[in-house]
Order: C-alpha cells, then structure tokens, then sequence
C-alpha cells in the first residue's frame, strides 16, 4: 500500500476512530486502526467489538492496499509530524513506513485481514435529528448515567421514540434527566438503550453543525449513527428500561422560580468547604420571598440568602449539591422553576413545555441541621 494525505486529514481521521479502540484487551489487533486503500478511498476504521467507527479521508491512494497499525503509535506520530503531507508505504512483511518532510518511522503492522470490519446492519429504520440537536440533549442528559456496572442498564440512555417526539432518558438511581425534542417527521414508535460510553464518543466527534444531519439506525441489537463521512456502530443494551412515567408526579406542595446563574453560583460557593469525597448535604430553607442556603462541613459554614417567587408552603430540604450542579448546568433559561411536595420527595426541575425535567432525590437531613 502506499498513499498520501495532508497531516490535518490523517490526524482527524485517526483521532476520530481512535476512540473505538480497545485499551484493556487480550486480542492485539483490537489495538490498531485499520487503513484500508483498497476500494478507491482511504476509510480508516477502529472497532473494540462493542463500539465500531469508521470515517474516510481526503487523499491519494498510489497503490491499493490494508494495514493494521498501532492505534497509539499511529497517533503519536501523526501528531508530532509537521505540518506537510504524509505518505505512509507498506510492503508484503507489513513493515510501515511514515515519511512527513525529514521525518521517518519505520513501524511493523498487521495484516488487515485479522482486522474486524464494522458488521454490516440494515439500514432501515432510521430518525434523522441535526448535529447541534443531537450533541446538546447528550450534554443535557449524559451526567446522569450510572458509572456501576451493577446496573447495565443504567449505565445507557433510553432513546424513544413516538411519533414526531424523540425522549432521551438517563438514570443512576439518585436523579432522573429527561429531554424532549421534536422531530421534524413523525416515526414509528420504538424504545432502545443506548452505552454511555458510546454517546460520549459521538458527542466528542459530531462537528456538531445546526444545519448539519446526522441519521440515526435502529435495528435489534446495533444502533449507527451516520453523519458527514464518519459512520458509528455500536452494540445497544439489552433489557428493559424501568419505568420513569410512574415517578413523573405533576403534584407539589411548594414551588420556588428563581434566577439559575444566582442559584448555581451560590451553590458553586457552598462546595468550597466541602473536602473531596465528603457527603454534605446543602440544606435549602424556602419562606415567601427568600431561599436560604447552608452547608455546614468539617472546614466551616456557609449561608447564602437569594430572592425568589414561592406559590405553597414553606420548606426545608437538602440535596447532594452535586446533582444541583450538574443539572443547572446544562439548563440554558435564565429562570428556573423547582417544584417539591416534601423533604423525603424529589424535586423537580422543569420548564412549562417540559422539553427538560431534571428529578433529583432529596438527603436526610442530619441532626446538627435544626429546624
């Protein structure tokens, strides 16, 4: 094989794939990249079993040809090259030359034929969603996956969809997100659960475009995404998802609208006494007009007070501040609405559309929290 391209093509294209290599494994060439220059164009493709990418780059192929080549090495080198072409030759033994300007590697490859192509899904059953749509309700819900392998299923996300509303749900016991989106065409209804891990890789490598697509498939056992030239394929979990609707109680006792920036920032504060790893809760009071809140840990206390509008009672709560953080966050209005019925309900953080509804479960509060 032998074929050259700009740096900046190889290098994106190797960075992209390199995230479905296998780090922990006993089969070496779960460890490499393949480049296969074969069909008329350069496709290069990485695949752990679970997760496969694969994506094809601009450049020009002199001779035909498949290498396998260390997925780890081969990005070192690239990324260290200069910025000039590069051509990469390879004989019948595999050895793999890398020649960029003065530069030259000599490394040894695998064949490609050891290599596990992406398994070929139907491409039926598809949504297509934007970029930009696809990437945000990802960051919006992925925080909320769980990190034990206990749980499988709780370490994915539940993709539904009916009709013209696909519904993205994430869970690690503790707090639910969920997002809305409208679709610009109405489905087939289904429900799938998507790896965490896989959702991360596609937000990282989507370019994320407004006016760009990506098409998403379903069949069985694989979800693709396909945008761009870059095709994910990627094994889903298996069983079924708990049922979220039952928890879903439109009932409260008090709610508190209140400025997000204030809230978060405020929170952001409380957390500067808490030492890693240390469980405070940060006890939130609500009366009419103010919400105070307090943490009290082993490096000191802190109160804040912030204006707010209550409809209901008054309330003392606590939550691991945390779950606050990390759902305030990914919110982009400027005002929030907190809906709670009591201090051992969850809270519910949700717009009037409900395209967002963030459920966090409240801490007991401890002794040396009076009331």
């Amino acid at each position: 094989m032998k074929l050259v391209c700009s740096k900046s093509n190889l290098l994106n294209g190797v960075q992209i794939v390199s995230k479905a290599v296998s780090n922990k494994t006993t089969m070496s060439i779960l460890e490499c990249i393949l480049i296969d220059a074969s069909n008329g164009t350069i496709t290069l493709t990485g695949n752990d079993m679970d997760l496969g990418i694969e994506t094809v780059i601009e450049g020009e192929i002199l001779e035909k040809g498949v290498i396998a080549l260390d997925a780890k090495i081969l990005l070192e080198i690239v990324r260290k090259l200069p910025d000039n072409d590069i051509k990469i030759v390879t004989d019948a033994s595999y050895k793999t030359t890398i020649t960029c300007e003065k530069a030259k590697f000599t490394i040894i490859g695998k064949s490609g034929e050891d290599f596990s192509y992406l398994p070929v899904v139907e491409k039926e059953d598809s949504i297509v969603v934007s970029q930009f749509t696809l990437k945000e309700v990802v960051r919006q819900t992925i925080f909320s996956i769980s990190d034990n392998d206990n749980n499988k299923l709780m370490t994915g996300e539940l993709f539904e969809i009916n009709g013209d509303e696909l519904k993205v749900v994430s869970s690690d016991g503790h707090r639910i997100s969920i997002r809305k989106i409208q679709l610009k065409q109405s489905y087939s209804s289904k429900k799938v659960v998507v790896p965490g891990k896989t959702l991360n890789e596609v937000s990282k490598i989507l370019p994320g475009g407004a006016d760009s697509l990506v098409t998403i498939y379903f069949t069985p056992k694989h979800i693709v995404f396909e945008f761009d030239n870059t095709v994910v394929v990627s094994r889903l979990i298996e069983g079924e998802y708990f049922n979220i609707d039952r928890m879903l109680s439109s009932d409260y006792e008090t709610k508190v609208r209140i400025n997000k920036k204030e809230l978060l920032n405020c929170i952001d504060r409380a957390t500067l006494l808490t030492k890693e790893g240390e469980r405070k809760p940060i006890v939130i009071n609500i009366t009419d007009e103010v919400m105070e809140l307090r943490i009290d840990s082993t490096l000191g206390s802190m109160n804040e007070d912030i204006d707010i509008e209550k409809q209901g009672k008054d309330l003392m709560i606590g939550f691991n501040p945390k779950f606050l953080i990390d759902a305030l966050r990914v919110i982009d209005d400027e005002e929030v609405d907190l809906y709670m019925v009591n201090p051992k309900s969850p809270c519910f953080i949700k717009n009037e559309e409900k395209n967002y509804i963030y459920l966090i479960l409240p801490v007991s509060l401890v002794a040396n929290y009076p009331r």
